[in-house]
């Protein structure tokens, strides 16, 4: 199964915001959608970095609440792990669990297209495994 896959099942909307809303507007965003990581973008749709929650309280730790002023772009992940949608779920898992991270946004041709979260790659895996398992069912019963 691959992460295109994925993104099939998904609302094509990505949940983006610009380096120079403020760190409490991203809050509001991330509460308002119930996600845990806003992709950063930039003109054209360009990924320039991704804020999750650990971003979040990383800051909010290091500064207080005189950061909720400050721009995203201070507190974002600027090295972002991406992916394409040719990649397979077992790939991404096993990115996703060495890098201690739960959110990969999805590129193709250098634009976003997609975000898989560690929800969307469990629950692929799990069907994937329901479905394996029901075919040795079928099989044993059927030998």
């Amino acid at each position: 199964m691959t992460v295109k896959t994925i993104l099939a099942g998904k609302s094509a909307d990505v949940i983006t915001i610009e380096p120079t809303a403020t760190l409490a507007d991203a809050i509001k965003l991330l509460g308002q959608h119930r996600i845990g990581a806003v992709v950063v973008t930039g003109a054209d749709r360009r990924l320039i970095g991704i804020l999750s929650e650990r971003d979040i309280v990383r800051t909010l730790g290091e500064q207080g609440a005189a950061a909720l002023q400050a721009p995203v772009s201070e507190s974002m992940t600027r090295k972002v792990v991406t992916c394409a949608e040719t990649e397979t779920i077992s790939e991404i898992m096993e990115r996703m669990t060495a890098g201690k991270f739960r959110h990969v946004p999805v590129i193709d041709q250098g634009r976003l297209v997609g975000i898989v979260s560690i929800g969307d790659v469990v629950k692929s895996r799990l069907q994937e495994m329901e479905r394996e398992s029901d075919a040795l069912r079928d099989y044993i019963r059927t030998a």
